[in-house]
């Protein structure tokens, strides 16, 4: 199965990364061809478009970290909102469509918004990333000064946190400073793909309220 990306049609096989030169204007184009698609992924950077067509497992893979941060920010008795998908944009700079964002200093900030007016409202205060095809930079979110980005890659999750104008790689992550959750993660993937979902969300519960 080819790729396909013209004026009419969009079509990734899955796995699929296509790099186009462009400008601005050809990204916001191609934004609006695809509408509420969810695949593929598209971003902007340096006039340079990429599209993504996500593979079968980095869905699960998103789904079942998302639902681990879900559960330690309740656990914590931290308030916050999730977004997926969501599209962050500087006009002219960047586009990028991050696979899960958590707004939680900042929760208040953007609670009960449909629209999220970049530049003005704050950006995530945690996103999400799984990289199986080499599409996910984690300096595509400098310029929009995300505090912390998780980026799972080759079966490992690894915590990048702000520090000055770079990313560096940290031992443990801001919001969770006393839980290692690459464990934490590791965990749950390997109870979700031996078991389903639902038993390693249940079986963090558990650890984490046998430890109160």
């Amino acid at each position: 199965m080819f790729a396909v990306v013209t004026p009419d049609t969009i079509h990734l096989p899955p796995g699929a990364v296509i790099r186009l030169p462009g400008s601005w204007q050809d990204y916001q184009a191609l934004n609006e061809q695809l509408g509420d698609r969810s695949s593929p992924r598209i971003k902007y950077r340096d006039g340079e478009i990429l599209l993504m067509a996500p593979l079968p497992e980095h869905g699960r893979k998103v789904s079942v970290i998302a639902d681990v941060v879900k559960v330690l920010l309740d656990h914590l008795g931290r308030e916050y909102e999730a977004f997926t998908p969501i599209t962050i944009e500087l006009p002219q700079e960047s586009g990028i469509e991050p696979d899960y964002c958590f707004y939680i200093d900042n929760w208040e900030a953007i609670a009960g918004k449909n629209r999220i007016n970049w530049g003005i409202d704050p950006s995530p205060d945690l996103v999400v990333e799984i990289d199986i095809t080499s599409y996910t930079d984690v300096n595509d979110y400098l310029p929009y000064r995300v505090p912390e980005v998780w980026l799972f890659r080759k079966n490992q999750l690894v915590t990048y946190r702000l520090q000055g104008d770079g990313y560096t790689i940290k031992n443990s992550s801001r919001y969770f400073p006393n839980i290692n959750v690459s464990e934490v993660v590791t965990e749950c993937l390997k109870i979700a793909y031996e078991r389903n979902t639902s038993a390693a969300i249940r079986e963090l519960r558990r650890k984490l309220a046998s430890e109160n």
